[in-house]
């Protein structure tokens, strides 16, 4: 077997489904995919490891690695997508589709793709003037709970010198990015007729409570933090969701709101996590034991890079483009707990990512190769 085209890996790599979800009923095994990348990675010469992940069956990491020693470029990325609305797609999401000068599929840009770039540039570069190791990573979950990341993150001997996490950028270097949280707070009262209020405690009346205080600590957080680098400068915090009660005429026993906050660099996880708790605390000494804060997934920490890095130099002069911030969340806080300089640059656009019909834009492919090779090259090979 030799390495397949790059269309070809691209095609193979969309037609293995690989979804994650919080709904496990929607969730899949990435085996599929990760089989194929090790493959691929073997023709190149690589050494593959292929670990299962604790927790759901079927989800699988790739580690390969060309080259001894520490040191060297990680190229990172996650193997999972996001469902899909069928109804919303006017194309096969695991065909990949070629129209309009678009490669559609899902995980066309996030990230499939990346792969494709990744060994075909691999695979042109004269593999006896490489003089530092190269490593390719491919993870599971990214889209639900980073436990791919985080599992990689805890890898004793795994130890580059820079990674590079090929999430959808339009090939601009990220150099720091802000950190998600998702809470549902929840309020247990106790139900009973409507028709005599002081028989029970109203979970609504509480949460009202509960949602007062979440706006002053919004406005707050909005006051008191902020980094410039940022287009929205400063922490957010979402009320995206509530339910609660069963009926006009009962008490309502229970209510939870979800919420969402994106945390800065600089603002750790645990501080908000103690802000939330105080707001609780604060009516439990009303109503004990009312109200409870719960994290819905793994808290994913703010992605703290400096653009003094000489990565970050690097990709800027490769790339023509200034390090920027972006306000959503990767995999590079995990990463980053190895001791390398990381940043996220892929190509495609951000804008396409979680979107039906989701494409990569064919104008980019050269570009974006070029890019993503002389990276390598500066990085692990000698002129």
């Amino acid at each position: 077997m030799s390495l397949p085209s790059f269309m070809s890996m691209y095609q193979q790599l969309i037609a293995a489904p690989s979804i994650s979800s919080m709904d496990e009923s929607l969730s899949m095994s990435n085996k599929g995919v990760i089989d194929l990348l090790a493959n691929w990675c073997k023709e190149l010469g690589f050494e593959c490891e292929i670990t299962e992940l604790s927790g759901p069956k079927g989800r699988f990491n790739l580690l390969a690695k060309r080259g001894k020693g520490d040191g060297g470029l990680m190229l990172a990325g996650h193997t999972d997508t996001v469902p899909f609305d069928d109804s919303r797609w006017s194309v096969d999401p695991f065909k990949l589709n070629e129209s309009d000068n678009k490669l559609y599929g899902l995980g066309s840009i996030d990230m499939k793709g990346f792969f494709a770039f990744i060994l075909q540039a691999i695979s042109e570069l004269d593999e006896s003037k490489q003089s530092q190791p190269i490593l390719i990573l491919a993870t599971a979950d990214e889209e639900t709970t980073m436990a791919g990341a985080q599992q990689v993150c805890k890898h004793s001997n795994l130890k580059p010198a820079r990674c590079i996490i090929g999430e959808p950028t339009d090939m601009t270097p990220v150099f720091t990015h802000k950190g998600h949280m998702s809470t549902a707070i929840r309020v247990v009262g106790r139900s009973g007729h409507s028709s005599d209020p002081e028989r029970g405690l109203n979970a609504i009346e509480v949460m009202h409570q509960v949602t007062s205080r979440l706006l002053v600590l919004k406005q707050e957080l909005k006051n008191k933090y902020s980094v410039e680098h940022f287009v929205i400068p400063y922490p957010t915090l979402n009320l995206g969701h509530i339910h609660g009660g069963d009926n006009a005429n009962r008490i309502c026993g229970c209510c939870e709101m979800h919420i969402d906050m994106r945390p800065l660099p600089g603002l750790s996880v645990q501080e908000l996590q103690a802000m939330l708790l105080n707001i609780a605390a604060d009516i439990n000494n009303q109503y004990p034991d009312a109200v409870s804060v719960i994290d819905m997934h793994e808290p994913i920490p703010a992605f703290t890079g400096s653009t003094d890095s000489a990565l970050v130099k690097l990709a800027e002069k490769v790339s023509g483009e200034r390090a920027v911030a972006v306000n959503y969340c990767t995999e590079a806080p995990f990463i980053q707990q190895l001791g390398c300089e990381t940043i996220v640059m892929g190509p495609g656009s951000i804008n396409q990512a979680h979107q039906p019909d989701e494409f990569l834009a064919m104008e980019k492919i050269k570009p974006s190769q070029k890019i993503i090779s002389e990276m390598i090259r500066a990085s692990c090979f000698h002129s």
